[in-house]
Parts: structure tokens; sequence; C-alpha cells
């Protein structure tokens, strides 16, 4: 592994020194060397500095996946501001709420998603500036227009490592997006400790896919450019885009586990093709075991890494490495989340005592790393809540260690679902949901999937009287909700089961929906 940076641009830097004419990202027909990169990342600084952005101050960008969005991650954090990634799936007022929380001050805008934008435009009372950016560039492109208009700067002196360089936005249990703040120590303390099994060699290709909003996205394409690997971006991880990363050399690729279940049901040609990864990462949710079997047996020749974490980590915490999955010996292992990064610390405490259980119980796991974010923006609150005594960060997940030191992630404190590789918190579409007349009450849910790992599903009880379809009501929440975050099963049942003092019991619930590989 190279020498570990300080800050985001460090390597950017060295590789333009290093090896100035070699590919560094290509972006559909477009390819940029390392001084291109660098080049370019040094003039969006020059183009923040001239419109007045300046330390402390954020920018954000609203796309699918473009490098342009790369470009203004590191050229503001060159300047010692912040950038924010909105999650372009983010519907209605979810989207000028994000915005607007984030406090930019110029915000970036693919042109697709700009008829959005021009709805709420004058509820975004922070942002002065907007900037088109299109997918193929040219000559009547807003973003290439304004890199031209500026001369590149180097990184600025009075930057600091604990400067917030990275704003992504979690969704709460509220049902209201919080801002992680992620600092350069940080990201490249996630790019050193989670670097081990990636095993770039000369001629690697680096395939980016995943959304850059999520830091599967963005905090992926850092070990890329940390070790001067060739990166191929797509605008989204769908087949065609997949397909031509691969036929142009992509080897390596971190996907979510919907993906592969989506290549093996493809068939032949698309299994064959593959088969070219030398290294197939999974995370963001747990693959179904039926999924991972049939994967190991279609590309015997390719290595698996699996990889769990946390915004509020910068990424990846622990990892089942190659290793661990080709272990016979260990099959159960296939089930856990790995082992513990170098550089972390993990604590299992029981929720309610706040101490720790013994060895083998299970109870809530807490990490210490530098990964370990400076908080949430705009909440301090929230932040003390989750960030405790001595840097202890609480994951709200409920999991145990195994005597070889393998972390079994076996519940979560939080109403989370993780539906491909999204997260989407139950309370935000109950609370949706509920605005329905005909609805007395109802429980949101995860519910195992062999494709998606999970699928959102609404349990709902009606008020006396009233008829509706399922179909009516997934159709209500995706009207006020992003896709993903909408039902895609309802079940309408006569009551919900509740304990003593009349909470819903969504353990109970969950049971009637067993996975069909347990």
């Amino acid at each position: 592994m190279p020498d570990a940076a300080v800050y985001l641009t460090d390597r950017i830097e060295h590789w333009a020194a290093a090896t100035p004419d070699e590919p560094a990202v290509t972006y559909g027909e477009r390819t940029w060397t390392w001084s291109q990169l660098a080049d370019r990342v040094g003039r969006v600084s020059a183009g923040l500095v001239a419109a007045g952005v300046g330390d402390g101050d954020r920018v954000a960008f609203l796309d699918k996946n473009h490098p342009a969005c790369v470009e203004v991650t590191l050229g503001a954090s060159a300047i010692g501001a912040a950038h924010a990634i909105i999650n372009w799936r983010l519907a209605g007022d979810e989207l000028d709420y994000t915005i607007n929380d984030s406090g930019a001050r110029i915000l970036f805008v693919g042109v697709e998603l700009m008829p959005a934008i021009e709805l709420i435009r004058e509820r975004l009372t922070s942002i002065e500036r907007i900037i088109a950016v299109t997918p193929d560039g040219g000559p009547d492109d807003e973003y290439e227009g304004w890199l031209g208009e500026h001369d590149p700067i180097a990184r600025l002196d009075d930057v600091d490592p604990d400067d917030v360089c990275l704003v992504m936005y979690s969704s709460g249990t509220t049902g209201r997006p919080k801002g992680v703040m992620l600092t350069h120590r940080n990201l490249m303390a996630h790019t050193r400790n989670a670097h081990e099994g990636w095993g770039f060699d000369t001629g690697d290709k680096c395939l980016v896919a995943m959304p850059l909003f999520h830091v599967g996205g963005t905090s992926y394409i850092m070990f890329g450019l940390h070790d001067g690997v060739h990166c191929i971006m797509t605008r989204e991880p769908e087949p065609k885009a997949l397909a031509a990363a691969i036929m142009a050399g992509a080897n390596h690729a971190f996907l979510v586990p919907a993906v592969a279940a989506g290549i093996l049901a493809a068939g032949e040609d698309a299994i064959a093709l593959f088969s070219r990864l030398r290294l197939f990462t999974y995370g963001a949710s747990p693959m179904p075991p039926p999924v991972l079997r049939a994967a190991q047996a279609a590309w015997p020749d390719t290595k698996f890494l699996q990889v769990y974490g946390m915004t509020e980590m910068a990424g990846v915490i622990t990892h089942l490495l190659p290793e661990a999955h080709d272990d016979p010996s260990h099959q159960e292992r296939l089930l856990s989340a790995g082992t513990l990064l170098p550089g972390a610390e993990l604590r299992v405490v029981n929720p309610a005592t706040l101490r720790d259980v013994a060895a083998g119980e299970s109870g809530e796991l807490w990490f210490r790393s530098e990964q370990c974010m400076r908080g949430f923006l705009n909440r301090p609150d929230a932040t003390a809540e989750v960030i405790v005594e001595d840097g202890w960060l609480r994951s709200g997940d409920i999991g145990r260690v195994d005597d070889g030191g393998f972390v079994y992630v076996e519940d979560r404190l939080k109403d989370m679902i993780i539906t491909g590789g999204e997260n989407v918190y139950s309370p935000e579409v109950e609370r949706v949901l509920a605005e329905h007349p005909a609805v007395a009450e109802l429980a949101v849910i995860g519910v195992p999937d062999d494709k998606w790992g999970e699928t959102v599903k609404a349990v709902v009880a009606l008020v006396p009287d009233a008829t509706v379809a399922p179909d009516e009501l997934i159709a209500f929440c995706r009207e006020r909700l992003a896709h993903y975050k909408s039902p895609s099963s309802v079940d309408i049942v006569d009551e919900l089961p509740r304990n003593p003092t009349g909470k819903i019991l969504k353990r109970e619930l969950r049971k009637a929906y067993p996975a069909p590989w347990a």
C-alpha cells in the first residue's frame, strides 16, 4: 500500500507528478489522466474561492454518478470547505429540506434533475448560485465553462486534517435526514484501515458504480485514487453500464447483493462476463446465503470480500476477507460481518445497563476509531446520543462476537430497513402512510428477500367500515416518498400485536416473514 495521505488531495497530487499521462478516471466516452484530474480539482478550488466560498462553508451536488461530484469533493476540501452530496432519489420536501439543512452556498445540479430543483428554487434559502452539469460535457456544459474560467490553485495552507470536508446524509428515526460530518482525518483513516483485501495489482481497474451520495460510492473511489488505479465510473449500477465497464477492463467492483442476484438470474452470457472480476466486494446489506453460494459457484476464480459499516464511520468498520470466504472449516462465518478493521476498537454493550456483556453474548455494537465522524450537522443533541463518553460510537446494531473475533450483526435497535443497499427508516414511511384516511394503525418492517436482502412491508389495520386495496396504499406512499422507501407489499390485518403497555410488537410481525434460507 502506498504511503497514507493526510488530505484528500494528497494522492491526486502524487499521481499527477508520478504518472501524469496515465488514465485516472473514465466516464462514458471521456477519460481524464492524473494530471488532467489534478488540474480540474485545482480549478474547482479556484472557482469556489472566487465565489467567496471559504473555510467552514459548504457546497452541494445533486446528480447521478458523475466525476464532477468527486472533483467538487476534492476541490472544496482543498480550501477548507465541505461538500454535501445530496441523494438524487429524494422527492418533494425531502429534497429542499436536505439542501437547506446543508447550508450550501453553491449547488451543482445534473440537467436531468434540474426540473426538480426549479420546482423548489424559491425555497432554497442558502443557495447563491446553481451550476448545471451534463453527463457528456461539451461546449454547452455550464460546469465545464465554469472550470475554464479559473486557473488551478493548490491546497490552501490553513486547511487542517480535522476540517470537515464531506457531508453525507443518512436518514434518521425521526424521518428527517441527518448530515454526517466527515473530516480529512476520518476519510484517510478509512482508506488506510480498510485497505486490506482489495489487492490491486498493476493494470487493475476499479469499477465505481454505487451512488456517490453513499460512502459505498465516495469512500470506495478513494481506494482507487489513493493507489493510482484507473477508475471506471458508471452513471448508475444498471446492467448495461456494468457490462460495458467490465468489457473495458474493470476487474474490481463494490456492489450490493441485489446486483449479484440480478446477474445470476440474467443468464449464461452475463454470468460469463462477470467472471472477469478478480474481486467482488459486497456490502450495504448481507448477501442472502443462497445468492452467495451461487455466486461462488458461478465465479470460482473471483475473490469475495464483504464489508459492514456505516456513514458515521466513513464507511467500512468490519470486513469478511477473501480467505474467510474460502475457509471450508468455518462456513458459518459466511453469515458474519467479518472481523474488526485495524485501528478500530469494539465493545458489545447491554443497551439497558450500558455495561459490556459477557464474551459471546449479544448486545449493542459500539465502535471507536479515527474514522468516527465529527458529528451530525446542526444536531449537537443527536450527536451526543450517538457519540458517547471517550469517543465510542453507538451503532444501533445488536450483535455478538465469536471466539475468533468474527462479528455477527443480528438485529437493529433502530427501525432501519436495508433494501438493495438503501437505508429506509420505518418511522419515516409510517408517518406518510398514517395520513391515508383508511388507515387506523400500522407498522412498517423489513422482510427478507432473495434479491434485495430486505424489502419494505407495511402491516395495516383499517378504520371501521373502510376498504382500500394494498396497491392503493403503495401508490399513496410513492407519491410522497422516494420509490425505494415505499412499501413493496401491504398486508391488511384486523389488529396488530401489542405488548401489555400497548406498544406494537414488530418482532412478532417479523416472525411471520422468516428468511427462506433460515
